[in-house]
């Protein structure tokens, strides 16, 4: 089958048969004709792929443009929260990016700066500082050095999200899900200096690759995507049944490749003797965390601890209560969106289940360690932007004219609510 074959087929196929659950067992790698679109692709000419990736490339430009312009105009605006009304005070040009200097940035930036000075930084996994750190003997000024990384991190992830998106679904999926997710209300965080965009971009590039069987490439970028942040050790969970659904389920069939997924684990494991060579102490990254008072819990504690502490505070519209529904909220958003790629009318197809699997270990992860105190979800919204496949599945919602306009309006008016209040200094983490 030619790429303009399986293009035209591609385009045939309605949004919701590429969701729906269908009848019959998924593909088996031997029968060509139900291939997914992805096993297709695999075997395009390398003219055809670097084309698709050019695609990719123009068809998220538009919506990354925007959303940065907007970002900018936000950050020039919210100079205004500093000055006095009809004031001559006149800010230096700086004042732009050092507006983007808050809480966490200082920390990658001191990990750029001066490495692992203490043992509680580790906690700050190595490969994005590390990206700054090379940077800066171009800019010089490690603020600006993190926000070009986060930034051409940012431009790479969506091209890959589009890419895989695109080719197990369709151009309008595609498209669809970089916009929802653009404007998602912590979003803007792909634009500071923080490693959620770098660890989104790694990880999708292993998603990618598993989809398309180069399992050593998969391996490699899940071991990247660990130095990045941890939760990429669950990569692992989608790495092994995409594996196994591609031989079949059968031990018969795998083979020596399988071993790639020792990559993944072997991303944590260079960091530990890292720290154990700095602090004699393997773990220390995962002890660090005791600094920000997580603690193990069943999925769900978090919420119902939530919803406690909106209660018993001084009033609906007291700090305690807004902070709290503004974390409460997305974590619900997410969870049913999660379920929805298992069960109802947009669920996903079996051969495609690997997505479902990807969002459900994504999600309860960060479930698990909430914090302590009166504010259990703090920066859920942010821990869960790698859940990209309820995207996907939001986006086949977004077919309804009157959903697709009132998610990106709620959406895009929190989102750009949230930015000012990181920009001038509120608590946003």
């Amino acid at each position: 089958m030619d790429s303009t074959s399986a293009q035209s087929i591609q385009k045939q196929l309605p949004l919701t048969s590429v969701l729906q659950p269908e009848d019959t067992d998924g593909p088996t790698l031997n029968d060509d004709s139900s291939l997914p679109t992805s096993a297709v692709s695999a075997s395009l000419l390398p003219e055809t792929s670097l084309k698709g990736w050019y695609v990719a490339f123009k068809n998220i430009l538009p919506t990354y443009f925007t959303i940065h312009l907007l970002f900018f105009i936000i950050t020039c605006l919210s100079v205004l929260f500093s000055i006095k009304d009809f004031s001559s005070q006149h800010l230096n040009i700086s004042t732009l990016w050092q507006s983007w200097l808050h809480w966490d940035t200082y920390n990658y930036i001191a990990v750029a700066v001066n490495g692992y000075s203490v043992s509680w930084l580790t906690a700050f996994y190595p490969l994005y500082p590390l990206l700054v750190r090379c940077l800066m003997f171009l800019v010089h000024d490690p603020l600006i050095a993190g926000l070009i990384v986060s930034n051409l991190s940012g431009l790479g992830m969506l091209v890959v999200l589009y890419r895989v998106v695109q080719e197990d679904f369709d151009d309008e999926v595609a498209s669809r899900t970089v916009l929802y997710f653009s404007v998602f209300p912590t979003a803007f965080f792909f634009a500071a200096v923080y490693s959620e965009s770098l660890f989104l971009f790694l990880t999708l590039l292993s998603f990618y690759q598993m989809r398309h069987s180069r399992w050593w490439l998969a391996g490699i970028f899940g071991a990247l995507a660990v130095l990045t942040r941890p939760t990429g050790l669950f990569l692992l969970l989608p790495f092994c049944y995409e594996y196994l659904r591609q031989h079949d389920f059968k031990l018969r069939n795998m083979r020596f490749d399988i071993a790639s997924g020792l990559c993944i684990i072997a991303g944590i494991g260079l960091f530990a003797l890292y720290c154990y060579y700095l602090f004699h102490d393997p773990l220390a990254f995962s002890h660090a965390e005791a600094r920000w008072d997580r603690k193990l819990s069943v999925p769900g504690y978090a919420v119902l601890r939530t919803v406690h502490a909106i209660i018993i505070s001084q009033g609906v519209l007291s700090f305690q209560s807004l902070r709290n529904i503004l974390d409460l909220i997305p974590d619900l958003f997410m969870v049913v969106l999660v379920i929805l790629g298992f069960v109802g009318p947009w669920k996903f197809r079996r051969d495609l289940w690997v997505y479902a699997i990807f969002a459900a270990a994504f999600f309860v992860f960060p479930q698990l360690f909430p914090f302590a105190g009166l504010y259990p979800l703090q920066a859920m919204a942010r821990f869960l932007l790698p859940v990209f496949p309820v995207f996907i599945v939001l986006a086949a919602i977004g077919k309804n004219r009157t959903l697709d306009v009132g998610y990106l309006l709620i959406s895009g008016s929190v989102l750009f609510f949230l930015l000012t209040q990181f920009l001038t200094g509120h608590w946003v983490i």
